[in-house]
Order: C-alpha cells, then structure tokens, then sequence
C-alpha cells in the first residue's frame, strides 16, 4: 500500500514509529505535512496541491492532526476522502472529537456515563451552573485544552466563580464538571483500534498533583481492563465514529467514567508503559480496513 501519513513533525515519537511500523510490514508509507498542502474545487473535480503540482495519491491516509489545526487538517481530510482515499480516521469524526462538548453530549446521547458536566453562554449562570453540578469541588477545563493544559481544580464555588469570570472576560469556552473524589489523581487510558482495546494503561498523577496525564509529570502503569472499562472505550470510541481513539476514563465507585476522546492519541507513553506495539496494530486495522473499502 502507498499510505500518507499526514503531520507536522514526522520526528515526533507516535509519527516515527507509525512509519517504522509501516515499513517493516512492506508499506510505502512516507509523511506528508498537510498545512503545506493546498485544496482546490472545479467543477465536479478537487485535488490537492503539494510542490506545485497535483499531489499524486496514496490508497490510504493516517491522520495525526494537531489540536491547532483541526479545522484544516479536518478540511484536508475530506478532500482526500472525496477522492475516495481510505483515512483511518473519519473527518467528521476527527471535528466531533475535538469539539469535546459535542463529545460529552453524543456519548450522554448512548448512555455512556460521565462526570457531570455543564456548559453555560454568560458568566451571568456561573453560580447556576456550579449548583447543578454538584458544587465545589469542581474541574474547570477550557474546551480547546490538551495534555493537561487548560484544566482547573477549584475547592470553593467562590474561586470556581471568580475563575468563570476571568474566562469569560478572555472569552474562553469552558466546562464545569463534577470532581470524583476518589479517583484523584488516578485515570485509565485505553488505545482503541478498529473496534477492540489494544492498550491500556493506569495513569497516576506526582504527589501534589490531580492531573495524570504524562506530560503533565504522571506515570503510567499498564493494566488489564475490566469488561465495563472495555465497554466503555470502545462504544466510546464508535460513538463518535473513531477507528482510532484514545479514551481517557476516571475509575469511580460506580464504574467508569468518560472524560475525553482523542482522536490522534500520542503513543509513547502507552508503548513504554506495556511494552505494546501499537503503531503495529494501527498498520494492521489500516490493512484491513482498505481490504474492505
């Protein structure tokens, strides 16, 4: 198969080692930076521009688009999608996920259970708003935040609101979303590839600190999901149409929580923590979903 792997940076960890994993299984698989593409429409035509010329198409592409560029990289997805190039994840899909209310909102649509989350338009409900969750205290988390940046623990409903306000001064989106006490510094991430869990793993947060994620200074620690855990990952993941996800959960006295999915999942820490080879796996359900296609 000739495979475009679409990011920014093909040094990054989770890129050289989807390359590497495409090559040693015989693919010509080669990086492809797609903010240095160009789209163009005709009528009844599109094609994509690169080095100017038409750029020459692969039977499949990997999309790894940054949280900053999603409204491009979604839009170049498509493109090639309408050119009837198979992409291991979905374009519409990919802007499902990073718009992480409508996340919340379509996994609360199939009964998958989260925190309790509320979202308001004016700072004005803010007092409202903390109320219907549960009170403080309460995770504050920009909408457009990641790997840990952008999310708040407030202790009191006085700082939750004065928070709100200074968001809301900045006109940032946020959400509010009740605190699981129990699982404090402790959340489990699943890798879902085609449809199963191919990874998973505990992610235990440095002392003084609620938030695990491993660019934040958490550590993993590889585990064996329970069936509910497993569940929960995967309807996650084809809730929102994600051939490729990473779900991220809270472990409560209830069951799982869904926090967030991610639709181009970092995989490093996951790779070190299991010793798993997940770049593989992404070669392998891209094998097989082009058979299909």
């Amino acid at each position: 198969m000739k495979i475009y792997l679409l990011t920014r940076n093909a040094g990054l960890y989770s890129s050289r080692r989807i390359l590497e994993a495409g090559r040693y299984r015989g693919h010509d698989i080669r990086p492809l930076d797609y903010l240095n593409t160009s789209l163009v429409l005709e009528k009844g035509k599109s094609r994509i521009v690169y080095n100017n010329g038409t750029l020459a198409l692969p039977d499949a592409i990997i999309p790894r688009i940054g949280a900053s560029y999603t409204f491009y990289g979604a839009a170049v997805v498509r493109q090639f999608q309408m050119l009837n190039v198979f992409s291991a994840v979905d374009s519409d899909a990919l802007l499902r996920s990073r718009d992480k209310f409508k996340c919340l909102q379509l996994l609360n649509n199939e009964g998958i259970d989260m925190p309790i989350t509320g979202f308001a338009g004016s700072n004005n409900n803010s007092d409202d708003l903390i109320k219907a969750v549960g009170n403080a205290p309460l995770i504050i988390k920009l909408l457009e935040g990641t790997q840990g940046l952008g999310v708040l623990l407030q202790e009191t409903n006085k700082g939750a609101q004065s928070v709100l306000e200074a968001f809301s001064q900045l006109e940032a989106r946020v959400i509010i979303q009740e605190f699981v006490k129990e699982s404090s510094g402790i959340d489990v991430r699943a890798i879902v590839v085609g449809g199963r869990v191919v990874a998973s793993m505990k992610r235990v947060a440095p002392e003084g600190e609620f938030r695990s994620n491993i660019h934040r200074g958490g550590r993993g620690e590889k585990i064996i999901l329970t069936p509910e855990e497993e569940e929960a990952a995967v309807r996650s993941a084809q809730t929102l149409g994600l051939g490729i996800a990473g779900v991220d959960m809270l472990i409560s006295e209830s069951g799982p929580k869904v926090i967030e999915v991610n639709s181009s999942p970092g995989i490093e820490g996951m790779e070190g923590c299991t010793k798993l080879d997940v770049a593989k796996e992404i070669i392998i359900y891209l094998e097989n979903e082009f058979k299909q296609s």
